[in-house]
């Protein structure tokens, strides 16, 4: 993977050389290649650039690199520099999905005019491409994962392609951060959601109980065993059982649930017979659980069977974009609730709430949610619930000037429904300026639709 804007492939050094200058004295980032074998290791499907190629290459010509990008993707603008009058490749490339072509010897400002052209249409591509998966995932039923920063984006991907592979994950975050919400996510979301989604809190059951609650029991088991009791690990049968806390959980049970994950196969407590399991475990901790099993507090053989696939959450204070979008959905679900008006934040409140440090994470602004509609804006000023002056971290004049105008658009378009027309009569804004400082920050208007 790379940051470059522009990848360049040419094993002329001469030219090489010459065009990085050129680009980088324009500010397009540049990436060079002396041939397309190592141009191509750096491309995948989410590259935002370009690619600018040569014909005349040894091993692999532009025609077939070009083939091989739009294998990849075939949104990514291939640009293909041709010999002076060679008409023909020319014509094959655009037949084969080149962008455009390009002669040499080139004009600077054509090729640097052509390159922007081309980089435009590359964003415009994933733009589509991320609003439309934006709104299929909005269209699913059950529980939805709010957000659209960067790193939730990031998180969604590493989850979206697992959701129908019953492999164990792990989730690690911290108190609050939304590992629950993300948990039922993936059931919701996966073949198991037919069947059962089955928590447990390891570290709020009784370690004398933990066993029992798990595996279950039978009549007579033990002292107060009065009947049969099915334990949450078979409750879970071809559905989901989420673990939270699993740092908590007793050395000796963990060598139990290491067999279940092993056999899929367990014992209820007084029993002899086994009894066969479909279950997927989606664990969580707040914990480091490397760390703790090189302690020797939690079993390493463990650790590698929950830690198939881990999903780190980030805290709140690191996807503050998401905050104005939160706490409005968490607005009108308590206002649902309570029977009250749900009154959207203004510009000024929103970007208060961005500042704040959050140390609960999600759950304390949900909180805050649900005091703002009963109490009203003056639950935005509660020192105790708000964390009045622990920023989340310095930013740049530039860094809160965007995210003011970020959470003015989000206010407003909260406030609008959705609606272009009135947004842009409360926000005094041209449309185009509107639609431009929306793409700018990735919102789209089906996000404030009722």
């Amino acid at each position: 993977m790379t940051d470059a804007s522009v990848i360049f492939v040419d094993d002329d050094p001469d030219i090489r050389q010459a065009i990085t200058q050129a680009l980088t004295l324009e500010g397009l980032a540049v990436s060079c290649h002396e041939d397309a074998a190592s141009a191509l290791a750096v491309i995948s499907r989410d590259f935002e650039g370009i690619v600018l190629c040569d014909y005349n290459m040894p091993e692999m010509d532009g025609l077939e690199m070009l083939d091989r990008v739009r294998d990849l993707d075939d949104t990514i603008p291939v640009i293909i520099l041709t010999g002076q009058g060679d008409i023909s490749t020319a014509v094959t490339a655009m037949q084969q999905g080149a962008y455009d072509f390009i002669e040499k010897p080139f004009d600077h400002e054509e090729l640097i005019e052509l390159l922007r052209h081309a980089l435009e249409k590359r964003h415009l591509a994933l733009e589509n491409r991320r609003l439309k998966a934006q709104l299929r995932q909005l269209a699913k039923p059950g529980p939805r994962i709010l957000g659209d920063s960067p790193i939730m984006r990031k998180v969604l991907a590493t989850i979206d392609p697992i959701l129908d592979i019953s492999a164990n994950i792990l989730l690690h975050g911290e108190t609050g951060s939304g590992k629950d919400a993300l948990a039922r996510y993936i059931h919701e979301n996966s073949r198991r959601s037919a069947h059962n989604f089955v928590a447990i809190n390891c570290g709020a059951v009784p370690e004398n109980l933990i066993e029992s609650e798990l595996f279950g029991h039978e009549a007579g088991a033990f002292t107060g065993a009065e009947k049969l009791r099915i334990g949450k690990i078979e409750h879970a049968h071809q559905g989901t059982l989420f673990l939270d806390e699993v740092e908590s959980m007793p050395l000796p049970l963990q060598v139990k649930l290491l067999r279940v994950l092993e056999e899929q196969k367990l014992e209820r407590l007084g029993s002899n017979q086994v009894q066969e399991v479909d279950v997927r475990i989606i664990a969580a901790t707040k914990a480091d659980l490397k760390e703790l099993s090189d302690e020797g507090s939690f079993r390493s053989d463990l650790y590698y069977r929950l830690n198939v696939v881990k999903v780190d959450i980030p805290p709140l204070r690191e996807r503050k974009e998401d905050i104005p979008t939160l706490f409005h959905h968490f607005v009108l679900i308590a206002a649902a609730r309570y029977d009250r008006e749900s009154i959207p934040l203004d510009a000024g409140q929103a970007a208060r709430l961005m500042q704040r440090s959050w140390p609960g994470n999600v759950r304390e602004l949900r909180n805050l949610a649900e005091r703002y509609v009963l109490q009203g804006p003056a639950a935005l000023d509660d020192n105790e619930s708000a964390g009045t002056g622990n920023i989340a971290g310095r930013q740049t004049l530039s860094e809160m000037m965007d995210s003011f105008e970020r959470s003015a658009i989000i206010s407003a378009l909260n406030a609008c429904h959705g609606s272009i027309k009135d947004t842009m009569v409360q926000l005094g804004i041209a449309r185009k300026t509107l639609y431009d400082k929306m793409k700018k920050h990735g919102l789209d208007k089906a996000q404030f639709k009722d």
